[in-house]
């Protein structure tokens, strides 16, 4: 009878913990889940500031003559001076 009745305990303290873990778990997929909802939002705010700053970015052309461009070959060897050499 003892035997019987310890058996039922053990049972029954292997219930609890059966349900603790589904507990457990059901409340990590509802974290789980908030956290994937808020990131979606954040991701949908901030996604057309990106876009719009990244258009800007490309659209926005300046023409500028790059700092190593030397005017009237100064600087560079010229055409004629390389054809004595070469």
């Amino acid at each position: 009878m003892a035997s019987q009745s310890q058996g039922i305990q053990q049972l029954l303290q292997a219930e609890k913990v059966s349900e603790a873990c589904k507990q457990k778990n059901r409340r990590l997929k509802q974290a789980k889940e908030a956290q994937m909802t808020m990131l979606q939002a954040y991701f949908q705010q901030n996604r057309v500031e990106v876009l719009d700053n990244l258009l800007a970015f490309v659209c926005d052309i300046r023409p500028e003559i790059h700092e190593n461009y030397r005017i009237n070959g100064k600087g560079r060897k010229s055409s004629s001076a390389c054809r004595l050499t070469c």
